[in-house]
């Protein structure tokens, strides 16, 4: 097999923890590895996370967590996924999507009906290629000390059953961002 030639899949795993150590073995060592530092905004940890792993090194990550959620005047849950991260040496080559799509088939069996994400601007249109739709709203979500702020990253959402309808409505997460 010559070196443009792609390999046989990587497999998706079940990861049993996921620290800054594993964090650092994708993205290297960094203040600010998702971008996101300017936002000043405090995140919740994962609670489940997949991986992928090439020549034993983990190179591909997301993980979910469910959260409370208010839309209009309903109460419900979403998998909130977060912590999506390829390694540079290896992006380009699909892991982004094998990695979220092992991590949405899991997030099905939770029983909310989506899914939901906040990204920087520049990776909407990837997000869009993978099935991931931009809401046309803001999104309120909590920090320390009781505040609610206006999350200011894009909310991005996908239906986990079906087709399933994002509800119209004002949107605000009942805890930290994932």
């Amino acid at each position: 097999m010559s070196a443009n030639q792609p390999s046989a899949t990587p497999a998706v795993t079940r990861l049993t923890h996921y620290t800054k150590t594993e964090q650092d073995e994708i993205l290297g060592t960094g203040d600010d590895p998702f971008g996101v530092a300017g936002a000043g905004l405090t995140w919740l940890p994962k609670e489940e996370h997949f991986g992928v792993r090439l020549d034993g090194r983990l190179v591909a990550h997301a993980g979910l967590l469910r959260l409370p959620i208010a839309i209009g005047d309903v109460e419900t849950e979403v998998v909130g996924v977060g912590g999506v991260a390829v390694a540079p040496g290896v992006r380009g080559q699909g892991l982004a999507r094998l990695v979220l799509a092992a991590a949405l088939d899991h997030a099905r069996t939770q029983g909310p009906r989506h899914a939901l994400l906040f990204c920087r601007p520049p990776l909407v249109p990837l997000y869009q290629r993978l099935g991931w739709h931009p809401l046309d709203t803001d999104v309120v979500v909590e920090q320390p000390g009781s505040r609610l702020v206006t999350m200011p990253l894009r909310t991005m959402v996908t239906p986990l059953h079906g087709t399933a309808g994002w509800p119209s409505g004002r949107v605000r997460l009942h805890s930290l961002p994932m």
